[in-house]
């Protein structure tokens, strides 16, 4: 079984349906639930349900916030190993548009612009076989050496690494070549088609891919309901969504990255990895969530 860290925020997840017209200045009915979220979370889950064991790394509040993360964590078969400071847990609420399921994300961060090297690095001494990190950590200002660092010692032991780029927005605000330079001890890249735009300036996600290609040993692309590209080399291949309802799309894009990336270092190649990572997104934008997750 491969031993796999990630490194990555503490998130509580607030996700508010409407279910009606929004009233700016008044009262609007939704559905609303609580659960422990955050995409490295995420993502970790989806690489323990592909049989890695997994060890995830981040900093959180003394409240009872991180308390219940930690158990949902372990509950799903991840190892939490979270670093605790005084003030909160970062929390994001995502609003839901009920026509697409698409999402927008409120965030505040709390205290994981606190996590330390020396904490993370302690761990990663602790021996893997593979070291993710995830996108937020290298796009704050505030923890972007670490995720460096931790990236760094583990090319230095020879261990697999990769990074998801996880939001378009603060990737514009950061440059790509800020983004590109924190991530070049990585091996591996997963981005969506509009990051991949913006990190490369390419003009098609074809260019993109070629782009990405030349600086990363492996490469995937996702494309919402057009699915996803993996490359790696000379061989590329193309997978269809098989998504046939979409409720909401949060957790879609780490459950794509972890189950790819649980396939990949469970031996098997990159078109079988990509079909296994689209049936997991499916799962998700149906309504299926991110199994484990537990409520408030």
């Amino acid at each position: 079984m491969s031993r796999v860290l990630v490194l990555g925020d503490v998130v509580l997840d607030v996700v508010v349906r409407p279910t009606d017209v929004v009233a700016p200045t008044s009262d609007t009915p939704a559905r609303v639930s609580v659960a422990r979220g955050g995409a490295a979370a995420n993502l970790a889950v989806a690489l323990a349900r592909n049989d890695v064991a997994v060890t995830f790394v981040g900093a959180a509040g003394n409240d009872d916030a991180a308390t219940v993360i930690e158990g949902a964590l372990t509950r799903s078969g991840v190892t939490p190993r979270l670093q605790r400071h005084p003030g909160t847990t970062g929390t994001v609420v995502a609003l839901i548009d009920p026509a697409t399921g698409q999402r927008a994300m409120l965030t505040d961060r709390g205290v994981n612009g606190e996590l330390s090297a020396s904490f993370a690095l302690a761990v990663v001494e602790e021996g893997f076989d593979h070291v993710h990190v995830s996108g937020y950590t290298l796009l704050d200002p505030a923890t972007r050496d670490v995720g460096v660092a931790v990236l760094r010692a583990a090319r230095s032991h020879g261990w697999g690494t990769s990074v998801d780029v996880c939001s378009v927005d603060p990737l514009q605000k950061v440059g790509a070549d800020v983004f590109r330079a924190a991530a070049e001890h990585a091996t591996m890249l997963f981005a969506n088609a509009e990051e991949a735009l913006a990190l490369t300036g390419a003009a098609d996600v074809d260019d993109a891919l070629a782009d990405l290609g030349e600086a990363f040993t492996e490469v995937v692309v996702t494309l919402g309901p057009d699915g996803a590209f993996a490359q790696r080399g000379d061989e590329t291949v193309h997978a269809a969504s098989v998504a046939t309802r979409v409720v909401d799309t949060t957790g879609a894009g780490d459950a794509t990255t972890g189950t790819y990336l649980g396939q990949r270092l469970g031996g098997q190649g990159l078109a079988s990895s990509l079909a296994a990572a689209m049936a997991a997104a499916a799962v998700v934008v149906a309504g299926g969530g991110s199994e484990g997750q537990a409520r408030w």
